[in-house]
């Protein structure tokens, strides 16, 4: 057999390689799902099928005026005790009319994102009262100058791919400044997707006039919407909320995209069998899009679906249970089953520490929720303690652990190239190894992803290091962002009109 030629690079030329970054990420955001199907064509189509039947025997109680008037206007039905009935005929028209991808809008145009169809982005979420201090290593109540410090930190993180307020600033009281003061770190910090929440429907207007100040003039942000609503209108078991729903109907008029979110929470307002929850679950986000389809058809809506469950020996929330990540999973194969883009929770782990079982609840549940396709993964960096709390070092964590699960997703990709024929000829036939052959160099630079911050060293090198662990390494790196990034995504003209329109704390 005759030797076949083999190509080296030189010494001077690996080193070069191994420090350069890598010319393209390998594992970047919007990866494919749906690999993962813990529900059969028969299961989906039995909890589609029972969802039907609760809109349309139980229904919906505690209809607002407004929306009960809207909802009989497009073909829903008062049963004269209360609730208002969907047939199934009415169900699939909403479905099929409502939006299956849109834009989310970051300010910065190169930041957006489509929703819908089979990729998964990660994303925040949350309203965490509760901060883990990075000085103390213990929770305290969380501050506006922690909401603007997150957002700056997540600024810088990849991987998150649209930022919701993560925590609640519990040192405003009054709910009209925490509202504003609440879009406005989100204004000033981050040109990514944003998302936040509005107490009441009043408060829609005025940030709105915030918002086109930002965008660059009077109704300019609607033409462009970069932020959108996270809103509850549907209150588990089975009746809408008149004040959510009267912030659905101001964000649907000022063009503000919607997340419809549903969190029953199994085994106290949901049945505590996964099946089930699913079946009410289903049925509550469908009576969500309905609300939208009586209201305008095919407004962007994220389909979110978010399953909690409850711990039943005690009572409390609990979100890092494989109840959890399995629930998730099917949650976000049922909607993208019908069509809809979806919204799922994943990534809320119980723990308090930044440690095993953060680690272990994170990794599980998040990637169960993105093999399963979920659209967008809410809750999935930096939430701690149930939802409870936030961590400054968890944002950094998680932004490596979603690439590693974008990398899950990405799988294997069989080509002729990367069967890697000639490779082996050369090795076989060369120095009996690939360590140093172009092929292994090529696959490094495309194929893999070598973290910053998880520990690959042997155990005495790590030591002579420090023997640091990962909370430590996070928190160093957190401390580094905070003291040098400091972003001006305002201009100083649009800052004034903003602090001379509102009280910016």
């Amino acid at each position: 057999m005759a030797k076949r030629s083999v190509k080296r690079g030189g010494r001077k030329e690996r080193l070069e390689q191994r420090a350069a970054k890598p010319a393209v990420d390998p594992c970047p955001p919007g990866q494919v799902g749906g690999a993962y199907k813990p529900l059969t064509e028969d299961d989906l189509r039995k909890i589609y099928d029972t969802s039907l039947s609760l809109l349309e025997n139980l229904g919906i109680g505690e209809v607002p005026a407004r929306l009960h008037k809207d909802l009989l206007a497009i073909g829903a039905v008062d049963n004269g005790a209360g609730r208002v009935l969907f047939s199934p005929a009415l169900v699939e028209r909403a479905i099929d009319q409502a939006a299956k991808t849109f834009v989310l809008h970051g300010r910065d145009e190169a930041r957006s994102i489509t929703v819908g169809g089979n990729r998964v982005y990660f994303g925040t979420g949350g309203a965490g009262v509760q901060t883990l201090d990075m000085d103390s290593g213990t929770y305290r109540p969380s501050t506006l100058e922690d909401l603007h410090n997150f957002t700056r930190l997540q600024d810088t993180l990849a991987n998150v791919s649209w930022y919701t307020r993560c925590c609640i600033a519990t040192d405003v009281p009054d709910n009209y400044d925490l509202d504003v003061n609440t879009v406005y770190a989100l204004l000033k910090n981050t040109t990514k997707p944003t998302a936040t929440a509005f107490t009441i429907a009043e408060h829609v207007e005025p940030i709105v006039e915030m918002l086109d100040i930002a965008a660059g003039g009077s109704g300019e942000f609607s033409k462009r919407p970069f932020m959108k609503a996270h809103i509850s209108p549907l209150i588990s078991p089975m009746r809408y909320g008149e004040d959510a729903v009267d912030v659905v109907y101001e964000c649907i008029k000022h063009n503000i995209p919607i997340s419809c979110i549903t969190a029953a929470q199994a085994g106290a307002t949901a049945p505590a069998t996964l099946a089930g929850f699913l079946a009410q679950s289903l049925a509550e986000t469908l009576a969500s899009l309905l609300m939208v389809h009586a209201i305008r058809p095919g407004f962007p809506m994220v389909f979110s679906n978010w399953p909690l469950v409850v711990d039943l020996r005690t009572g409390s929330f609990s979100g890092g249970s494989g109840e959890t990540a399995v629930l998730n999973a099917a949650s976000a194969q049922l909607s993208n089953w019908l069509g809809l883009p979806s919204g799922v929770a994943c990534s809320m782990t119980d723990a308090k520490a930044i440690d095993a079982q953060y680690g272990m609840e994170k990794g599980i549940t998040s990637l169960a929720a993105a093999l399963a396709g979920g659209n967008l993964i809410y809750e999935s960096s930096g939430m701690t303690a149930s939802l409870l709390g936030v961590s400054f070092e968890a944002f950094i964590l998680d932004n490596e652990m979603h690439s590693l699960t974008y990398s899950a997703l990405r799988g294997i990709e069989v080509t002729d190239d990367n069967l890697g024929y000639e490779a082996i000829f050369d090795a076989v036939l060369g120095d009996g190894h690939f360590l140093g052959g172009r092929h292994t160099y090529a696959a490094m630079e495309r194929d893999c992803f070598y973290p910053t911050f998880a520990d690959r060293d042997e155990p005495r090198t790590w030591a002579e290091k420090g023997a640091k662990d990962a909370w430590a390494v996070a928190r160093d790196e957190a401390r580094s962002v905070l003291k040098n990034h400091h972003p001006t995504y305002l201009s100083a003209e649009q800052d004034q009109k903003i602090r001379e329109r509102f009280n910016i704390l």
